[in-house]
């Protein structure tokens, strides 16, 4: 099973292994297998590229005898699997978003005989629960928890409701038992995802909100960090940011992505939010929870980007010094709004944009993590480490897990899962270097 993609992604990756696992079937960890099953990503052209290739990879596996059969699911065939499945003759099989719970009788089927259709592309309506099997990939100690699907905001970029479908919510008693559960099992962070978690609740009719979903995940015990990831700014509300300030068991770490600053993309990607209210927003946030870790994500070469609003974007860089920062050169994604605007912005101009603001946060990130020598920390160990002269690696507070920096113990005992308190002795650009004090 090879993942490709989000962290959302990777939650549908893990309960399809826990389907197969049911049904008598054994992970392997090679492409030496009876199938190989590619979960894709299409978000961005980049992540077709790579789902593509790894296709591509895994069909020369099954030509070589290394595996039988070769099926792809995910966002990629939920797009366009009536378009892959002639240009992919290697592939036995193509299955969408929403066929996630039938995986088993799939895979079954095609080793028991040739498929009469290879391409399964049903309604993407499909949402887990605290009943749904689920094998951990993540490190231990951690795990993410899916309490949306889909999405309902509309971006004029973004086809993800065409391939997930609209926004739709866990019942707030499910997200609890999941969470509950983990947590007997060790687990210590809790990662809550979704499109735009801020919305969580609004397309039911039961009241439940993301405020009053994590008054009661607090109260577990045994859990240590609840961290919230993907907040849109134009909804994340106050009640929200005092609960973020007033429990010590969320993170004072937020994934705010903003996209832009100037007010006329801002307006034609349909972010419903103005550069004023993202800026009062960043204040809010840094005056209500001091030290907050504030990530973001940006877009640059969105069509009537002019040299001028994009000078706009990267004077707000290095006046607002976000902690982590990442920039997308804008994708031209067809079916979307974006696509047939006029303006769209010359590839070389894209690619040189993003490297201006990236090199911007190299310094701006070099100088906020020398900031953190001398500090203690408390660090969620990850694994050992591989590399000389490091004992572990792990995560403090202000690193999320596969997006940001490590934490890389040089001195003390620990075990993976475990928190210990580290004294920060050093650091790199993305990286913090640091011995454990307190086990």
């Amino acid at each position: 099973m090879i993942s490709l993609g989000c962290a959302k992604n990777r939650v549908d990756t893990e309960v399809m292994l826990a389907l197969l696992q049911q049904r008598g079937w054994v992970p392997s960890p090679t492409d030496e297998a009876d199938v190989v099953v590619v979960n894709t990503c299409t978000f961005i052209r980049e992540a077709q590229d790579e789902s593509i290739e790894t296709i591509l990879e895994m069909a020369g596996a099954k030509k070589e005898g290394r595996c039988r059969r070769l099926v792809v699911t995910g966002c990629l065939p939920q797009r366009y699997g009536s378009e892959l499945s002639p240009e992919l003759p290697e592939v036995d099989l193509f299955l969408g978003t929403g066929e996630v719970p039938r995986i088993a009788d799939f895979l079954e089927n095609l080793l028991a005989e040739e498929p009469r259709e290879r391409v399964h592309i049903g309604s993407p309506e499909y949402l887990y629960d605290h009943r749904t099997p689920r094998i951990l990939t993540s490190p231990p100690g951690s795990m993410y928890l899916k309490i949306t699907e889909g999405c309902s905001n509309l971006c004029s970029y973004c086809i993800i409701p065409t391939v997930r479908g609209r926004l739709r919510s866990r019942a707030p008693s499910s997200v609890w038992e999941e969470a509950k559960q983990a947590v007997s099992q060790g687990i210590k962070e809790i990662i809550l995802i979704g499109q735009d978690i801020t919305q969580y609740g609004r397309d039911r009719s039961d009241g439940a909100d993301l405020v009053t979903l994590l008054r009661r995940l607090v109260s577990l015990d045994g859990l240590r960090w609840i961290r919230l990831l993907y907040a849109h700014p134009a909804h994340l509300t106050p009640e929200i940011i005092e609960g973020i300030a007033q429990e010590e068991k969320i993170c004072k770490y937020l994934d705010l992505p903003i996209q832009h600053i100037d007010d006329r993309i801002l307006q034609a990607m349909n972010r419903k939010v103005t550069e004023r209210e993202i800026r009062a927003l960043i204040d809010r946030l840094r005056e209500r929870i001091p030290g907050i870790v504030l990530r973001t994500t940006l877009m640059v070469g969105f069509p009537g980007e002019t040299e001028k609003s994009f000078q706009k974007l990267l004077g707000f860089v290095k006046e607002t010094r976000f902690d982590r920062l990442g920039v997308f050169a804008y994708s031209r994604e067809e079916g979307t709004p974006a696509a047939g605007m006029k303006g769209q912005v010359g590839e070389k101009t894209k690619a040189r944009r993003q490297h201006q603001i990236m090199a911007l946060q190299k310094e701006i990130s070099r100088q906020k993590q020398k900031e953190l020598r001398g500090a203690q920390l408390q660090v969620l160990i990850e694994r050992p480490a591989k590399a000389g002269g490091i004992l572990w690696e792990g995560r403090t507070e202000g690193q999320a897990p596969e997006v940001d920096g490590l934490t890389l113990i040089t001195k003390g005992e620990a075990r993976p899962g475990e928190m210990v308190k580290v004294l920060i002795t050093d650091s790199t650009v993305y990286d913090l270097y640091g011995e454990i004090i307190e086990s």
